[in-house]
């Protein structure tokens, strides 16, 4: 049966048209992905050498020596003053740790300068050395030091051949073994919480302060923890998980934790507490340690302190400070620090929150230049109390973090805006220079080592990410890489085999590995995790197809949390929980 007359004279054009449309949209839009790859390859360029010229300017005038100071182009040893506000027992003959070398170890790798990483390795491994008299703070010590030496190891023993054969014999986790084992008479205290403070060559001094913080009891899991995995010697590991389930068990009846405590009594000093300076790190630490590691133990902390947070903390877009014992606003002073919560809330898989409050972050970098280390949020106005900027990442690790889980160009134009700013505000002849006043932009001098660490890390995979193509990793919050394996969950309880692991199949290879581990759970993944089949153990579909429900028995378990699905008021199922 032939078309009719008018459709028959018609079509030609119209597919005419169609094709020339199509034709044209995908030059379009090949235009455009080409311009994009274009910007990006000139922004990663641009990070680049903002890297090795902080990094040279180390290497020149203050290696190795802990820290560089840009403006007089010296040094300074300020391991032993990190966390000293009031610069007290400072050591004499203390010549420092090259801490912005190790700093800069897995950054080295991320950019692919493995030429470099190999002289640091070497150079590290013939002198480093911890039996130095040198009161140092466990927190930062933990989490730069350790942190950066355990993630060395790792990339330096890889599968991918960074190093030469036989350049590499785990001089790096010798390193950080003994570093570790310095670490442990912290914890010899009648709660199992660590000392702030201990001397590297003398453990804990005699009539040592026994005053600690949430984040610094509380953030040790993961570096102790893959110490533990690398080394087989599980003391590490479960010091650090001692301490974090007695910080836990001290948390108030609205699940809330308060800022300081003292390590002796087990009680608390400051009960004011929020998501800032004092216990960032510890939600943080609660959420990668579930990644890394698995255990539902983890995730139960996680998810209640979550929920306590958006309850009595947050206020709108952004998170101020309340009293743990009754969840009252004590002060409405925000923190630079804060920045890292969306990208933690991108982890979690609330997107919409995390860009709310990322927005709002911007706003005031935009304002100001940079962001200010605190500020007052008054009707609108913002009031900076603490005018300083010390080179900070948090807000480029979140803005990685929501451009890697939205692909939105909107955050590759942030992460663009901020280098342009560290680049007109902190550059110098010399490296790069902290801010003293943002409000005048007077420089300090002083180039801290989590500048190479994190800021040019995060915001170089923001333009490049190939270091994590068909890779794994969480970072720390000193933002060291370290691999989510399967292998290093194989301690989980029973009930976490049953709800979340994964088969996958490669030919006629087929084994087990978490669903955390790989980041996927949905029943089946199109085209496979790297050509492999992968269909997941713990999704159960809701009852029915549109999703509705009337208790929670037609719901399942989620495809991409592995949680179970809950019924919501207006009788949807869904992960509702997150919410109540």
């Amino acid at each position: 049966m032939s078309p009719p007359k008018s459709l028959s004279r018609f079509s030609p054009w119209l597919l005419f048209s169609l094709v020339l449309f199509a034709t044209v949209f995908t030059s379009a839009m090949s235009e455009v992905s080409s311009r994009e790859a274009a910007k990006k390859r000139y922004m990663s360029r641009k990070v680049r050498k903002m890297f090795y010229h902080a990094y040279n300017n180390y290497i020149t005038y203050a290696f190795p020596h802990d820290e560089l100071k840009p403006l007089t182009k010296t040094y300074t040893d300020s391991l032993s003053e990190l966390g000293n506000l009031k610069l007290e027992h400072l050591p004499q003959n203390y010549n420092g740790s090259a801490l912005t070398l190790i700093e800069s170890l897995s950054s080295l790798v991320v950019m692919g300068d493995h030429k470099e990483f190999e002289k640091a390795v070497l150079w590290l491994s013939d002198n480093l050395t911890f039996d130095v008299d040198a009161r140092i703070s466990l927190f930062e010590c933990n989490i730069r030091v350790l942190g950066g030496l355990v993630s060395a190891h790792i990339l330096a023993s890889d599968s991918t051949n960074r190093l030469p054969h036989g350049v590499y014999n785990n001089q790096l986790l010798r390193l950080a073994e003994d570093l570790g084992r310095r670490f442990l008479s912290a914890f010899n205290t009648p709660t199992g919480l660590p000392f702030a403070w201990i001397n590297l060559k003398y453990g804990v001094m005699e009539n040592e302060t026994t005053e600690t913080s949430t984040s610094g009891c509380g953030s040790l899991i993961l570096e102790m923890g893959a110490l533990s995995r690398l080394t087989g010697e599980p003391k590490y590991e479960m010091a650090a998980l001692r301490a974090l389930r007695k910080l836990w068990s001290m948390r108030s009846s609205l699940d809330l934790l308060g800022t300081t405590l003292d390590v002796i009594s087990g009680e608390w000093i400051e009960y004011s507490s929020g998501i800032g300076a004092g216990v960032d790190s510890f939600y943080e630490y609660l959420m990668k340690a579930y990644i890394l590691f698995g255990g539902e133990e983890f995730w139960d902390m996680f998810h209640t302190a979550y929920v306590a947070v958006q309850k009595y903390f947050r206020h709108g877009p952004w998170y101020h400070e309340a009293d743990m014992r009754t969840g009252k606003a004590t002060y409405w002073q925000l923190t630079s620090l804060q920045a890292f919560w969306p990208g933690l809330q991108v982890l979690l898989g609330d997107v919409a929150a995390a860009n709310s409050s990322h927005r709002e972050f911007f706003y005031v970098w935009e304002k100001f230049g940079v962001l200010p280390e605190r500020y007052l949020l008054d009707r609108e106005m913002l009031h900076p109390t603490e005018k300083y900027y010390p080179l900070r990442p948090e807000l480029a690790e979140s803005t990685l973090y929501l451009y890697q889980a939205t692909r939105d160009p909107w955050y590759f134009e942030v992460g663009k805006a901020i280098v342009d700013s560290l680049e007109l505000y902190n550059k110098v002849e010399g490296g790069y220079a902290s801010i003293k006043d943002v409000t005048t932009m007077e420089m300090e001098d002083h180039q801290h080592s989590f500048f190479l660490a994190e800021t040019c890390k995060y915001l170089f995979l923001l333009f490049n990410d190939s270091f994590l193509a068909g890779q794994n990793y969480i970072f720390t919050t000193e933002g060291h890489p370290l691999p989510v394996k399967s292998s290093w969950h194989d301690r989980l309880p029973e009930s976490h085999y049953l709800n979340s692991w994964t088969s996958t199949e490669h030919g006629d290879d087929r084994k087990h590995t978490s669903a955390m581990s790989m980041q996927v759970c949905p029943i089946t993944t199109p085209g496979g995790y790297g050509n492999r089949q992968v269909e997941s153990a713990c999704h159960v579909h809701d009852t029915r197809e549109d999703h509705r429900c009337k208790t929670d028995e037609d719901c399942g378990v989620d495809s991409m949390t592995c949680r179970k699905r809950t019924c919501s008021i207006a009788g949807y199922c869904g992960l509702w929980l997150y919410f109540r």
